[in-house]
């Protein structure tokens, strides 16, 4: 049973995850006049793992009022960017404002720039039983597009999981869970988890029952919403060897915000390219390795494209090009089968 007290923390933490992933789209937005001098497009294949398409047609493509409002990020204009920065391919994430309505991603399949460009994870709620039969339905739609299938786990620990409403921070420990989980693992895609490191353990009891399904932490698991005890279990999972880590300028951000609980309207405490960082991302790339690393958010225009290489630069400049390569392009394009 939920109480209105539980109720109203749940709440709060859902617009505190809302509002840091709002700060830094405005970050982003702030810092482009301060985007570094252009540089000669980073070598090797470059496959965008993070990026959310938002219709500027709401009439034909509607957004669900339970979710936050986003501004408008059509694929047309997209496909323009990815042609001028030489993108090579893009794995869309479906967004919390279009829920488990996936009309706006099977349209943005159709307009990829050349055959096979695209493709895409998709959200559906983990604990409805109906979830794998349209899961299923999804995939013979759209043969060879569908990669995974994210889930949140957002709350403050010690708060419930949602059973109902937006799909977000459902029990990681819902038998129906399970049952999701094994119909990804059937239809050969992967999971994808939105998460604070106050999860890390569940996520490895499920990924261990899969050893042979793909688990993605997006943003590296949100360090600044964690304690440094919670993030040790983060970095344990890298010994698994299906669980992939999520390199974002959201992860670095959070990572740069010091604060186990995230406070509404607050910024980060240091500014771009948020040194103190690079320890922690030092530690994730001992722990997973270039070849269980990807990279996303690589921007939807050239500014921010400049400004993401110019942050992968700075926080992976201890490694290898070789190595760098693999973080860029070759270890999404492997994962994700990309040609």
């Amino acid at each position: 049973m939920i109480t209105r007290r539980n109720w109203i923390t749940m709440m709060a933490a859902t617009a505190g995850a809302m509002s840091i992933r709002l700060q830094g789209l405005e970050w982003l937005s702030d810092t482009l006049g301060a985007s570094p001098a252009r540089a000669a497009r980073p070598t090797g294949v470059l496959i965008e793992s993070h990026i959310h398409m938002f219709s500027d047609d709401l009439t034909r493509f509607p957004i669900n009022k339970l979710s936050y409002k986003p501004n408008p990020a059509p694929v047309e204009a997209y496909v323009k960017f990815a042609l001028e920065a030489q993108i090579d391919h893009t794995v869309m994430v479906q967004p919390e404002p279009y829920q488990d309505d996936h009309s706006y991603l099977e349209y943005c399949f159709t307009k990829e720039p050349s055959k096979g460009f695209f493709k895409a994870t998709c959200l559906f709620d983990p604990i409805d039983p109906a979830t794998p039969k349209r899961l299923k339905d999804l995939i013979q739609r759209n043969p060879g597009r569908i990669v995974g299938m994210r889930i949140h786990e957002l709350h403050p620990a010690g708060t419930p999981s949602t059973t109902a409403g937006a799909i977000r921070d459902r029990d990681l420990r819902d038998p129906q869970m399970e049952v999701t989980w094994r119909a990804a693992h059937d239809l050969g895609i992967g999971i994808l988890l939105q998460l604070i490191p106050h999860y890390a353990s569940q996520v490895g009891e499920l990924a261990n029952k899969f050893p042979g399904m793909p688990v993605v932490l997006d943003h590296l698991a949100r360090p600044g919403q964690g304690t440094a005890e919670e993030y040790e279990e983060v970095l344990k999972l890298g010994s698994l060897p299906n669980v992939y880590m999520k390199f974002t300028t959201t992860g670095v951000q959070s990572a740069a915000t010091p604060a186990a609980t995230p406070v509404a309207g607050r910024g980060p405490s240091e500014a771009y390219p948020f040194p103190s960082v690079k320890p922690l991302i030092k530690k994730v790339y001992s722990a997973y390795g270039p070849d269980k690393i990807i990279w996303g958010e690589l921007g939807a225009n050239m500014p921010a494209f400049d400004k993401a290489t110019n942050l992968f630069d700075v926080m992976f400049d201890f490694a290898p090009e070789n190595e760098r390569k693999e973080i860029r392009g070759l270890t999404g394009q492997r994962l994700f089968a990309f040609s």
